[in-house]
């Protein structure tokens, strides 16, 4: 069951509220993820290139079953799904930007929601910085696509988890943040790989394990 929320009253005015990565409110904590990965592609790096560059197909398809939403022409809020810890629970959405490449180089960041909930921005606050780099491989046509994410969550958290330990709330926020960026970003990687094999008729290489 999830805890409620401190009052409003005791959490200001949402309106006046600065981004919970400026706070300085000693129930915000800050968590932090990295992952890194290698997808292999069967192509050239143009024909690789042109299937990202069109992500309104590939994205929709390779994000489900999370929920996706258009954001302006090259932006999509994403709803991650539900996620807690200490029977604190949160179903972050997130916006992200998916700019349009720069030599060979894909960055998707983070974008702000056109409608968002004033309630859930006093709650948490995200940001997301992933680069897509294409290089040629050797031999048969292959394309690598390096995928890297750096990834920033701060969270108000109830009052009451502020009488456990820091240094447990810290560690137990640090291991979910890396299970969520696992789970998530793994299994895109994974469908976007296999998304774009199946749409230009070519065998898939086989998963591999994401280094992190």
């Amino acid at each position: 069951m999830a805890l409620p929320q401190d009052p409003p009253s005791a959490q200001g005015s949402p309106a006046e509220a600065l981004p919970l990565r400026h706070s300085d409110d000693q129930r915000v904590h800050r968590y932090t993820s990295t992952f890194a990965d290698v997808m292999e592609m069967r192509a050239p790096s143009h024909v690789v290139g042109d299937y990202l560059d069109h992500h309104d197909g590939w994205f929709r398809r390779c994000a489900a079953p999370m929920t996706v939403q258009p954001l302006g022409p090259n932006g999509y809020a994403l709803t991650l799904g539900r996620f807690g810890n200490f029977g604190f629970e949160v179903e972050p959405t997130i916006g992200l930007e998916l700019l349009p490449q720069s030599e060979g180089v894909y960055r998707i960041l983070t974008a702000a929601l056109s409608n968002p909930d004033a309630s859930l921005q006093e709650i948490y606050d995200v940001e997301f910085n992933a680069a897509l780099q294409l290089e040629e491989g050797l031999g048969d046509p292959l394309t690598q696509v390096r995928w890297d994410l750096d990834l920033c969550v701060w969270i108000r958290l109830p009052a009451v988890i502020g009488l456990l330990p820091d240094k447990l709330v810290q560690s137990s926020g640090d291991h979910l943040l890396r299970q969520i960026v696992r789970q998530i970003s793994r299994k895109l990687t994974w469908k976007v790989q296999e998304d774009f094999h199946a749409t230009h008729q070519l065998p898939c290489p086989p998963r591999r394990r994401a280094p992190f």
